[in-house]
Parts: C-alpha cells; structure tokens; sequence
C-alpha cells in the first residue's frame, strides 16, 4: 500500500520543509509498526527544488484476519471469500487512513514546534495513490475531491489486465491530485475519504467514530455537498450514528453562516438541571392555553418550532386528535433531551409514526415545515436578535405558511412582580429583548397584515390590571380560514381578520 507527497519550492522556502511539517527527517528511513503491520517512511526525493515524501505500509494478510476475527468487517468484503488473499496489502483503505493518522499524527493536527509558521501556509503539494478502491467510481471520486479546492483531481481506472482490455476497468483508480492547499488540511481529507471510496473499515465503528470524524472534517466538511454520503460510508452505514454526525455538522455549518460558535447555538439547556419551569405554574399555563387554541382552531398536524425538552410535544402526543407533530429546534443537545424525554425508541410503531424531531433554524427557511394546520413558537423570538426576526417571519409566515401560527412571548411589564428578579434584568439570560404589550402587538400585527393573516391576543396566567399577564400571545390565523381569535380567552379588543393590531 502506497502514498507518496510531492512539493517544491525555491531556495528562500525550501521544498524540504515538507520534513518538518511531517516531523520526519528527509535523510532518514522511518519505520513504525502498526496493528496490521509496519510503515515506513521514507524520502526519494529531498532538494530545495523538490521533495517527496512516501508512505509504504506492509500489511500482514494473516494478522488482519486473526485481530479481525469476531469484530467489524475482518477488512473487507473480499475477506469473506479470501480472507488470507486480498487486496488489503496492495489497495488504499482504512488500514492506511490509520497508518496516516499515526504516523503522521502531528502533521494531521498543524502542529510544528519547531516552525510553527509552516503549518497554516498553503503550499503546492501533489498527491498520489497509485492503486484506490473507489465504489463509485471516478466521478465519485471526483464529487469528494472536486468540492475541496484542487487545482487537479485525476481519477484513472485501472483496467483488470492490460493484457486483455476487453475485460473493462477494475474497481480501482490512480488517484492524483494537485493544488495548493495546507499540508494538514491534505491528510486530514485523506484520513476520512480513503475508507469512504473503499466503503469498508477493518475495524468495529463505536461512537467515538463521529468525534474522530467531526475532528477530521473540521474546516471543509461541513459545507460539502457530499456529508451525507461520506458520513454514512465513514460510518459504515451505522444510522443513529450517522444521524446523530449529519446533526452535529448542520450545528457546524449554521454556527458558520451566522459567523458564531456552535457553543453559542447549542446552548438551550444546561445540561445540569432539566430547564422546564416546574415550580412555576405559569409554564403550566402556557401549555394550557397553547393547546386551547390549538383545539379551537381544528389542528391536527402541529410544528413546534423551537420545542427545546420537547414538553409541549410529549402533551401533543398523548392527545390521538393530532395525526402528526414534528418538533424542531437548532441544539442537538435540546433534541436528545427531547427524545429521552418523549422515549422514542421504546414507542410502538403507531406512536413513533406520529411523531419526529427535526434539528434546524428559523432563520432560513426549510421545506420540511410546509403543508401543516398549526405552528408553535413558545418562548422563541426573544431569543433572537431583533435584527433576525424579518427572516424568522418569512421562513414561518411567507414560506411555511400554517393555517394557524401560535406566538407566546414575555411581557416585560409583568417583570416588576417577580420579586426575585432585579429591576431592569431580564428573565432569562439569553432574552435578546422582551416587550410591551404594545410593542408585541405593534410587531404582530404589521407581521399578520404582510402575509395575510388575521390575529387575536391571549393573556396566559394572571392577568393583571396594571402591567397585564406574565405572558402574552399571539393567534395568527389565514384570512382565508375560520378565525382562531373566537378562543374564550381572546381579548375583546381582537382586531377583525386581516387587519393589523
């Protein structure tokens, strides 16, 4: 099994710093032994010009099947037909992925002490495999390498025999590849894409395999158009363990767009106490009087749109008049929490077929939502920045269009009652805002008059005749469909259908 690395470079900036970023010395023969064999490093080429360096890994045919014996795959499918005559020692695969990883561990993590300049610097590098399984073919070898900023991808099949060509190409390819990119970033995208053209792992996948995989793919794979497949091939096909890689990438990808941490998105719980208001009878209300206007308005397929522990969900659930309910919300850790709580896997298949759990943000839209009686936003706007909530609004009310679309908000008049809570503080330290009742109705009318809603305002919890309830909330109902403002509860001031408040 072979690799070799090629750079080159000028006498300013030799070509043999490549020894450094890999911390092995050019004029030296490395050799290290592996779990399923032994690799050696060495240089053919080392000038300023020009330096290579390659890989050899020396598979012992007869040791991978022993030490595979009883876990994972024995190496390959081939094994299973052959086990000591395959194509482990000759073709690329996890083996080498793994070889790479230890032998060149601190190069994979752009760690240089003794130039640590050198490993953020783009340089041009040539890549070449001279024999890869690609199950898929070049153009999927091209669709994982194309994405990742190469100047060359080259994919040539290897024919099956040179000497009789009418028997086609091989399920192999050479592989080249040319460009200018960090040396790190280089073997990093080799350690994850080797087993994914391979579509085999020599070894047990444990769920330590997504933190190994999100580490790898840090940078570039959460933008690529291809994460599904390769998550799902690293995986070896593992579901949960792919769902649960393709969420934590999603988190990636949104902290990304929004130019934040993933620690700032994926913070709507402590994971030390359950957050759910349980001394508070107001949370109680809330969900009371959230599923009073849902009844009133006739809705049996709900959305709740930031369903955090998913409470509101487990009450949607245990009521047979909604066919279906989907919570949604941008942490995973919130989802999991979720499922815990809604004890997903232990739900008979009628219950499970009513319910699912979507990670995603309200700040883009999302064909998923489209086509449902009634969304739920409990306690959500104010955790966005009032410069977010225009899109917010298109995504629910523009593009998702429910019949129905149930807002619950803080009333911040009510906050002088809370004795505990110091003047001027909000509720909840991630409250971006909290509003009047003027202002939430200023907002919730202009909202329901651009996109064709009427709209009516429920007080939840103790409706005082100073500062008004501790929360209040919005009814948003199509002007084409029976009001939901006609609740028990509805103000007498509800302005009529499509007018704004």
């Amino acid at each position: 099994m072979f690799l070799t690395i090629s750079t080159t470079g000028t006498a300013e900036h030799p070509a043999t710093d490549l020894g450094f970023l890999l911390h092995k010395h050019p004029d030296r023969v490395r050799v290290e032994t592996q779990s399923h064999g032994t690799a050696h490093v060495f240089y053919p080429e080392a000038t300023d010009r020009r330096c290579t360096a390659a890989l050899l890994l020396e598979v012992d045919p007869v040791a991978l099947v022993r030490r595979g014996q009883g876990k994972g795959r024995g190496g390959a499918p081939d094994a299973a037909l052959a086990q000591y005559v395959n194509d482990r020692p000759y073709a690329a695969s996890s083996l080498l992925a793994v070889a790479l990883s230890g032998v060149f561990r601190s190069a994979l993590k752009g760690q240089c002490a003794a130039r640590p300049e050198l490993p953020g610097q783009a340089r041009p590098l040539r890549v070449e495999i001279p024999v890869l399984p690609a199950r898929g073919g070049a153009e999927l070898v091209h669709r994982l390498f194309d994405p990742l900023g190469w100047d060359l991808v080259q994919a040539e099949p290897v024919p099956l025999d040179p000497q009789f060509p009418e028997w086609g190409d091989s399920r192999y390819v050479r592989l080249v590849l040319e460009g200018e990119l960090p040396l790190a970033d280089v073997l990093r995208q080799l350690y994850v894409l080797l087993p994914v053209l391979d579509d085999a792992k020599h070894y047990w996948i444990a769920p330590d395999e997504v933190d190994k995989l999100l580490r790898a793919g840090e940078g570039w794979l959460a933008a690529h158009p291809e994460n599904g497949l390769i998550s799902s091939r690293y995986l070896a096909r593992h579901k949960r363990l792919t769902q649960h890689a393709l969420e934590r990438l999603e988190l990636v990808r949104l902290a990304e767009s929004d130019g934040s941490e993933v620690e700032e998105l994926d913070n709507a719980v402590d994971e030390n106490r359950d957050t759910e208001e349980r001394p508070v009878p107001l949370a109680v209300q809330r969900r009371d009087a959230i599923l009073a206007a849902l009844r009133a308005a006739g809705a049996q397929r709900v959305l709740d749109l930031g369903c955090g522990q998913g409470q509101l969900v487990q009450a949607l659930l245990g009521d047979p008049a909604y066919t279906e309910i989907v919570g949604m919300d941008v942490s995973v850790r919130a989802l999991n929490l979720a499922a815990k709580r809604l004890r997903l896997e232990r739900l008979g298949e009628r219950q499970s077929a009513r319910v699912r759990l979507l990670q995603g943000s309200l700040a883009y839209t999302d064909k998923r939502l489209a086509g449902y009686d009634a969304a739920v936003l409990s306690e959500v706007i104010e955790h966005l920045d009032p410069e977010r909530l225009p899109a917010l609004e298109y995504a629910v009310f523009g593009s998702a269009r429910p019949r129905t679309v149930l807002v619950t908000t803080p009333n911040v008049e009510y906050n002088v009652r809370w004795e505990t809570l110091p003047a001027g503080q909000v509720r909840h330290g991630d409250h971006r805002f909290e509003w009047t009742r003027e202002e939430f109705r200023a907002w919730a009318g202009a909202v329901a008059e651009r996109h064709g809603y009427g709209v009516a305002y429920v007080p939840v919890g103790d409706d005082d005749p100073e500062v008004g309830p501790p929360t209040q909330m919005a009814v948003f109902t199509q002007a084409d469909t029976d009001t939901a403002g006609d609740t028990a509860a509805a103000d007498t001031d509800t302005p009529k259908e499509g007018e704004a408040a």
